[in-house]
């Protein structure tokens, strides 16, 4: 009994100087912005660590502002302010209605550069597309890499090796789930062009050679889609859910995927099922809102606007949900 009580307190005490730590690298950096001249807020409800790589994960945003995606907007700069931000993940629906139709769509400035012009939202922005944005064209989304800085899209999909602390790494994969639903090729127009020209064998052979990269570096495995495996909102139980399911649960757990982020859903979600190595994080509420729910394996979910900071260092990939008002809704914590 008494080495147990001798484990609690070192156990706690660790506990206590990991948040105070956590809390002073937050102070310092507010105070460093500040004597810069930065003077648009902060968020001090979140936690950060020290060295870590941060992004945010936001979808389904692009209504000219409309909506929630203003405030979701201002709210992810006080993020980004305070974190430090590395880059920003956008898993989808990028332009609502019905995509771009070109590189000088009027949507690129009154769904994009207008809305997130804070200067702490000019780190790189890594974007999939979402079923809305197969109704325009796509090709101009991934040739807006070449005129915006911070927009990169360089294909439908694509992978980047992002550095971490100590040589290790970040495997960091976005796919295209879009051609892998069935009921999509029943579509008209932009959709049903755009699916034609989909190779999902050679998409799918890419993803499980990419999967499969087997370093010793790479630390942590995030593969970046649109379409949910698993849902508790208004998708729950659709065939177009159960289909991504049975295409890539097996793959990802085979190939130790730590993180699946994806998007459609309007809203907040969190789930990890039974027996399943793989967590899905659904960040798909940076605009329009829907009612939500659980399912199974479900950990956490909301029915509000806002986002999701990812945090990683080589030991820990945190993940925190924050509101539209700043407030962190829930925390989740992988470890090493």
């Amino acid at each position: 009994m008494k080495h147990m009580k001798v484990f609690l307190l070192l156990l706690l005490s660790a506990f206590v100087l990991s948040s105070q730590a956590q809390q002073n690298a937050i102070a310092t950096r507010i105070a460093e912005e500040k004597a810069s001249g930065y003077a648009e807020g902060f968020n001090t409800h979140i936690e950060i660590s020290d060295k870590s790589l941060n992004f945010l994960v936001i979808g389904d945003w692009g209504r000219h502002g409309g909506y929630h995606q203003k405030v979701v907007a201002d709210q992810m700069a006080k993020v980004a302010a305070t974190a430090d931000l590395n880059f920003v993940v956008s898993v989808g629906d990028n332009f609502y209605p019905d995509g771009v139709q070109s590189t000088q769509d009027p949507s690129w400035n009154s769904s994009f550069e207008n809305i997130y012009s804070n200067h702490m939202l000019f780190p790189d922005w890594w974007v999939v597309l979402g079923n809305h944005d197969y109704k325009g064209n796509i090709q101009a989304q991934i040739d807006y890499s070449k005129i915006s800085r911070r927009w990169n899209m360089p294909a439908t999909y694509f992978s980047q090796k992002i550095k971490l602390a100590n040589g290790k790494e970040l495997l960091l994969v976005f796919m295209d789930t879009n051609p892998f639903v069935s009921s999509y090729y029943e579509k008209s127009g932009n959709m049903r062009d755009n699916l034609a020209l989909q190779d999902t064998a050679a998409q799918y052979k890419w993803l499980k050679e990419t999967l499969a990269d087997t370093a010793s570096n790479i630390q942590w495995k995030i593969v970046v889609g649109h379409h949910p495996l698993y849902s508790g909102g208004m998708r729950k139980g659709k065939k177009d859910t159960e289909e991504i399911r049975l295409k890539f649960e097996a793959l990802f757990n085979a190939a130790k995927v730590d993180a699946y982020v994806c998007g459609h859903e309007h809203d907040l979600q969190i789930i990890k099922p039974a027996k399943q190595f793989t967590t899905q994080f659904l960040s798909g509420a940076a605009c329009e809102v829907r009612p939500s729910g659980a399912t199974e394996g479900t950990e956490f979910w909301a029915s509000d606007p806002g986002m999701m900071l990812f945090t990683l260092t080589t030991k820990e990939l945190n993940i925190q949900v924050i509101h539209a008002d700043g407030r962190v809704l829930h925390r989740k914590k992988i470890s090493r």
